[in-house]
């Protein structure tokens, strides 16, 4: 009984793999220039352009903060929108514009480091997102916060 009923489950699932119903995706079907068909249709998109993603502070007092200000030109060719900026941790806030940066312009990322609580070596990011592609963009920030010796 048993190699009965598996005999029928694998004809059954042998007759409905073979179904003739496939459908080829064919370049056609996809009008992306980013996957299949690159020449279908020219899409326009926005490019990030940084002169530097990192910086260095050297060293800094514990309780002082830290300000820098990241350039980036949108070297695409279309508008590109900054939808967020978050830093990795509540010390380190950017700021970015929030209106759309044309092609060929450029734009200022400020981040600003808050070094209260923090010794030691320190390595913080800001991931900008956007609409551009890839559509994440990671900046960092980093140096050694010194602790004051107590008297």
């Amino acid at each position: 009984m048993k190699y009965l009923i598996t005999l029928l489950v694998s004809l059954s699932l042998i007759y409905c793999g073979s179904s003739s119903d496939k459908k080829i995706i064919t370049p056609e079907l996809v009008n992306s220039p980013l996957t299949a068909n690159r020449n279908a249709v020219k899409v326009s998109t926005p490019y990030i352009e940084m002169l530097e993603t990192s910086f260095d502070f050297g060293e800094i007092h514990q309780g002082e903060s830290v300000t820098h200000e990241f350039i980036l030109k949108n070297s695409g060719d279309a508008d590109l929108i900054i939808t967020a900026a978050k830093g990795s941790c509540g010390c380190t806030v950017p700021e970015w514009p929030k209106s759309p940066i044309s092609e060929g312009e450029e734009a200022v990322i400020k981040v600003t480091f808050n070094s209260t609580g923090k010794s030691g070596k320190q390595n913080k990011t800001v991931t900008l997102v956007t609409n551009s592609i890839p559509n994440t963009k990671v900046i960092t920030i980093n140096g050694n916060v010194i602790v004051p010796q107590k008297k």
